[in-house]
């Protein structure tokens, strides 16, 4: 019964702020869109309703979106409390053609937002190894993590506004990639003595 009463009280601290809670659900029952709001700040999930522009990238020619593990094709994550926000845009893709065609593209692409990176998982694959605004490939571990991609990615931006490519292992012959916004809140990475914007 114990195990009960915080999160009891937590739903009466909200109900009691004038919290407001909206629910949309999907064509087959499932939550497709969630807003809560307080007088506070709020949390905002939509899913499966992005496209490649929303994220702010091209459509790699052919790419068609597909569902990812969780079978959402594309989710939109906004949390905002005052000056904190948080928002995370991710799209599942997948591809016929080669990693590296999708790579060569995209890396061409990113460099609208400045210096591209490349990274296998936390290290860096040839240079550069950050970007000019201060962005490493273990960077994004440190504050938020988001499931772009198994083992590669390409990574533009700056520690508190990222544009990713993650490509996914896969074993069906195509190439399945994710392409993500990622703005961090400022102050995230305080404890980096070395941090700039």
């Amino acid at each position: 019964m114990k195990r009960y009463i915080l999160p009891l009280m937590a739903l009466a601290l909200l109900v009691s702020s004038g919290c407001r809670i909206q629910v949309d659900k999907s064509k087959d029952g499932e939550d497709k869109n969630v807003k809560i709001d307080t007088p506070m700040g709020g949390l905002h999930v939509k899913t499966n309703d992005l496209t490649a522009a929303d994220v702010g990238l091209p459509v790699y020619p052919g790419a068609q979106i597909v569902p990812d593990h969780d079978n959402d094709k594309a989710a939109d994550i906004h949390m905002g409390f005052g000056k904190w926000q948080l928002r995370v845009k991710v799209v599942n893709y997948q591809t016929p053609d080669s990693q590296d065609q999708v790579l060569t593209f995209y890396r061409k692409s990113l460099g609208r937002y400045g210096d591209v990176i490349e990274c296998n998982h936390d290290s860096p694959v040839g240079t550069p190894t950050s970007t000019r605004e201060g962005l490493t490939c273990s960077e994004h571990n440190k504050s938020v993590h988001v499931d772009e991609g198994d083992d590669l990615s390409l990574r533009a931006g700056s520690k508190h506004h990222q544009h990713l490519v993650g490509f996914k292992k896969g074993n069906s012959g195509n190439t399945k990639f994710a392409l993500v916004e990622l703005q961090l809140p400022d102050g995230i990475d305080d404890n980096d003595s070395s941090s700039s914007q």
